[in-house]
């Protein structure tokens, strides 16, 4: 046991050492904090340096900076001054237990000085043995203290030792030093037991702390994943309006109610109208759904806020309710607003039979159902307007379609003729072409030469056009044969390389193609040829000839006969001038099979199966809606309807052997032939196109001279 003086001098060094400790810390987190402030300087002021360098480039500075905000971050964060001080908390706690715990035993002597200073001096009142672990002794008529302790080893050894000194001190044992056993509780050391756990604990929600800051490595998502994650149009700083869509005259008009009830309510409610609650657009891919959507929003110049389907279901449960909720609560606090969920049939599909789907797609129904009970149950006149997207407008349950959720169903189909003419007026606008290039013509041919195009493939066909212009190097612009490399890259693919066939198999490619074309040129009903190439393509085709069907599907008779001569033309053509037929027309013959059955069992056009529809599109192979015998009486009218106009397509082409043999030629050398091509070689088509198409096909990319202000 050491002197009381040695103890003494022992808690005071450890004094010292817990103020050093705690000084040199402190030290430690300002030089932190001064080194993490001028790293994040430095980083800034080089983001400044290099914004003002790159600042001749525009767009390449601004991917550069998109890029770093996404997916970097400074080599240091600033320092926080929350972590210093939750450290000094921790290391200031540590030493002010240290101080009360020496303090609690500044009067701790040793047994010889308790048996010389008290004990032999009658001062001793009584004793009290602590936990069995050290003497609490409480001295009378004492000067210097009243309460003195000593560390105690063996409680039997203690005992005997106290009897045998007051034995020799004569001291009768009736009057022996009472010595009580208590239990107590050191404060002290019981919360010193807590000080690892306390470190621990800070260190977890240190690193959880890190792991919630915002930014790609980030958990912050984790943590807010009950959140709808909205994209607003004031974030976006959306530009577009009706008059970049183009085409959609109807549903533009439709949609255009909605900003125009925002806008102007009263002028609605003073005839007693209300504000439809939803409205939902239904249209092919890419025919400008979301497009449409974001021109709202940029017209209304109200919150939006658009949100994906399939935002809302999570790998947890109760998820994709929640952020329902969350989605039409900030809407309503910032009403007038309009909503926009994209692709709503990844959670508006119908509900099972019974309530119950299991597994994931119960919480998908959940989640519709929330959005049922969300959208029916504000007011009309709250100023909340939902609109939706989908593909799939079949497959979504009645509940959420009906009038008062989705009061208005806008059918958005592909583009006419003239619809692609103004998209594409739209789309060329930033291109560079060049001097003697007249956009509207090339509008024009361009509408004609993408029948069945949305707005999407439009704008990848120009962007195609783009790259090919790109791609040869071209000074003056993109020109009209760039556009039609693109029409033919998005149709057929990339160019095969021609040493790949042998001068006969072009041979007969090239009178393959010519008898489709010049079928089509001769018949009234037929559609008219646009152009026609011999150039292989990545997809497989060896040639194909490009027609512009109707844009309305309303055929008669003798039209679909003549659609049939027209793709039987390829196969006729080869077996009159080549001698023998190959497998080129093997997808010519699926397709007038197809047509044929439909010709005969669904559309009601021949005379033997009579007035029915045997629609068997869907159902399986196995199961059909009619006898054995009028299936059979059903493949020999196709087989006689195919056999009939094969020898009606023969007819045509060798009474015209001549010029089937000059195009051929023609179409040999040049190896891609065009409208007007193909008229310079066996005259005007005899059937006039229709006036309402004859503008767009008779667009002659060889006379455009008129200079573009592009």
């Amino acid at each position: 046991m050491l002197p009381l003086r040695l103890l003494r001098q022992a808690n005071i060094a450890r004094l010292k050492r817990c103020i050093s400790t705690c000084s040199n810390f402190h030290s430690c987190c300002y030089l932190l904090s001064l080194k993490h402030n001028d790293n994040y300087k430095y980083f800034a002021d080089k983001t400044k340096k290099d914004d003002k360098s790159t600042s001749n480039d525009k767009k390449d500075s601004k991917q550069d900076t998109d890029s770093s905000q996404r997916y970097e971050h400074p080599p240091n964060q600033p320092y926080d001054p929350s972590i210093g001080l939750s450290l000094m908390i921790i290391f200031g706690g540590s030493l002010l237990l240290e101080l009360v715990n020496s303090g609690f035993y500044r009067n701790e002597i040793t047994f010889q000085e308790f048996f010389v200073k008290y004990l032999s001096m009658g001062q001793v009142d009584k004793i009290h043995v602590v936990n069995r672990e050290y003497a609490k002794c409480f001295i009378k008529n004492g000067k210097e203290n009243k309460i003195v302790y000593f560390r105690i080893g063996s409680i039997e050894h203690f005992e005997t030792r106290l009897n045998q000194i007051q034995q020799s001190l004569d001291i009768h044992p009736d009057e022996y030093i009472p010595v009580q056993y208590v239990t107590g509780v050191n404060v002290v050391n019981e919360l010193k037991k807590f000080i690892p756990f306390g470190i621990l604990f800070f260190l977890i929600a240190l690193g959880f702390r890190k792991l919630m800051m915002k930014g790609p490595p980030g958990m912050d998502k984790f943590f807010r994943m009950g959140k709808a994650v909205t994209v607003q149009a004031k974030d976006l700083k959306v530009k577009t309006s009706f008059k970049d869509v183009a085409g959609m005259n109807e549903a533009k008009m439709e949609i255009s109610e909605f900003v125009d009830f925002l806008k102007n309510p009263e002028r609605f409610k003073s005839l007693g109208a209300k504000i439809p609650k939803g409205a939902l657009l239904c249209g092919p891919p890419g025919t400008g759904k979301t497009l449409l959507a974001k021109a709202v929003a940029g017209e209304a110049q109200v919150p939006f806020y658009s949100i994906s389907g399939s935002d809302f279901i999570e790998v947890f449960v109760g998820i994709g309710p929640s952020r329902v909720r969350d989605l039409f609560e900030n809407a309503r606090k910032n009403a007038p607003s309009i909503i926009f969920i994209d692709e709503i049939d990844a959670i508006g599909k119908k509900r099972a039979r019974g309530g119950f789907a299991g597994g994931s797609n119960d919480e998908r129904e959940n989640t519709l159902n929330q959005i049922l009970v969300e959208m029916d149950g504000f007011k009309s006149s709250s100023g909340v307007v939902v609109m939706a997207g989908t593909n799939r407008a079949d497959i979504l349950d009645p509940a959420l379609v009906r009038p008062g959720r989705f009061d208005r169903t806008i059918n958005i189909s592909k583009p006419d003729i003239g619809e692609r003419y103004e998209i594409f007026k739209v789309h060329l606008k930033p291109i560079k072409f060049s001097q003697n290039t007249d956009v509207d013509d090339l509008a024009r041919r361009m509408a004609a030469l993408t029948p069945g195009f949305v707005g999407a493939e439009i704008a990848n066909v120009i962007n195609e056009a783009a790259i090919v212009a790109a791609r040869r190097k071209a000074e003056d612009g993109v020109e009209m044969r760039d556009f039609d490399a693109a029409v033919e890259r998005c149709i057929g693919g990339m160019v095969r390389s021609s040493g790949l066939l042998s001068n006969e198999q072009k041979r007969v490619i090239a009178y393959h193609e010519t008898g489709h074309a010049l079928t089509g040129w001769w018949l009234e009903y037929a559609d008219p040829v646009l152009k026609v190439s011999i150039v292989p393509r990545s997809s497989g085709a060896l040639g194909f000839s490009q027609q512009m069907p109707d844009d309305i599907a309303l055929f008669s008779k003798e039209a679909i006969l003549d659609k049939i001569a027209v793709i039987l033309g390829g196969r006729a053509a080869e077996e009159i001038f080549i001698g023998k037929i190959t497998t080129g027309a093997t997808d010519d013959l699926n397709k007038v099979t197809k047509l044929c059955h439909s010709f005969v069992s669904q559309w009601g056009m021949n005379a033997k199966i009579g007035l029915v529809s045997y629609n068997t599109e869907g159902e399986q192979d196995f199961y059909r809606n009619y006898s054995e015998s009028t299936a059979q009486m059903i493949d020999n009218e196709v087989k006689n309807i195919i056999t009939a106009q094969y020898e009606r397509v023969k007819k045509v082409l060798c009474d015209k052997a001549d010029l089937v043999h000059k195009l051929s030629n023609l179409l040999y050398d040049k190896e891609t032939l065009t409208y007007h091509d193909i008229a310079n070689c066996v005259g005007e088509r005899p059937f006039p196109p229709n006036e309402k198409y004859k503008a767009f096909i008779e667009a002659n990319p060889h006379k455009i001279a008129v200079n573009s202000s592009n």
